[in-house]
């Protein structure tokens, strides 16, 4: 499936861990990795930066290497298939953190940098809805297309349909949002249910494909871009 890791053992409790404390935090906001701001970025405010959970992936992994086109291979059925595989992962990922991803602790879905995400209706109307509730929207909707013969067509011989990246494109930016969710509200849950190596993996591959195909805007990825910077240093080569 496009060469995605595995999850594996993503939902393995860790009843002795803890968060870290706001005062335990490295020097790496000192490598100014946010390029858009003088100032460092507070590891209180963003736990996910400390080198020492940064660092960390499920294995040697080059990102890039996974995410290049095979030769010989159709570039939209490279895209398709690379599609199905991180919303099979992102999917998974958030099963493991519904636990902790209520509408009570999340009433809205919101991002790094104060974002929040709302859902676009039937009428084009954005609604304001609980991160569980916009997930559910999210996937729903990516799982309905992917299994749309008429935009990500299976059978040999079959086009894929005009505008079909922009499709893609949509579903890449809501697989996004989940990610950029789980850093914001509920990272320091993930540090001590130990899936934090699976989570920096995911979107490390994530955005390398991204970017390798031009699938989401640069301001989509901005309010993680600290974070994205500091990934892609540990996670690529």
């Amino acid at each position: 499936m496009g060469g995605c890791h595995s999850l594996g053992g993503a939902t393995k409790a860790a009843a002795a861990a803890t968060p870290a404390k706001k005062g335990e935090f490295s020097d790496i906001a000192a490598h100014k990795l946010n390029n858009n701001s003088k100032v460092a970025p507070s590891l209180a405010e963003k736990p996910y930066l400390r080198k020492a959970y940064v660092s960390e992936g499920i294995g040697p992994v080059d990102t890039r290497a996974l995410s290049a086109l095979p030769r010989g291979l159709d570039r939209a059925e490279w895209i398709a298939s690379n599609a199905l595989a991180f919303f099979k992962l992102v999917s998974l990922l958030c099963g493991a953190t519904s636990e902790f991803c209520t509408t009570r602790s999340c009433p809205t879905a919101t991002g790094p940098g104060n974002k929040t995400y709302y859902w676009t209706d039937e009428h084009g109307r954005k609604v304001k809805c609980s991160a569980p509730l916009y997930a559910d929207y999210a996937m729903s909707y990516i799982q309905e297309l992917l299994t749309d013969e008429e935009v990500f067509p299976t059978r040999a011989g079959c086009p894929f349909p005009t505008g079909y990246i922009f499709l893609v494109q949509k579903v890449f930016s809501y697989l996004f949002h989940m990610l950029a969710h789980l850093y914001e509200a509920h990272f320091d849950n993930i540090v001590v249910a130990e899936m934090h190596p699976h989570l920096n993996t995911l979107l490390a591959h994530l955005v390398t494909f991204t970017q390798e195909f031009e699938l989401l805007e640069p301001s989509e990825t901005a309010p993680l871009e600290d974070l994205i910077t500091a990934l892609l240093h540990f996670h690529s080569t």
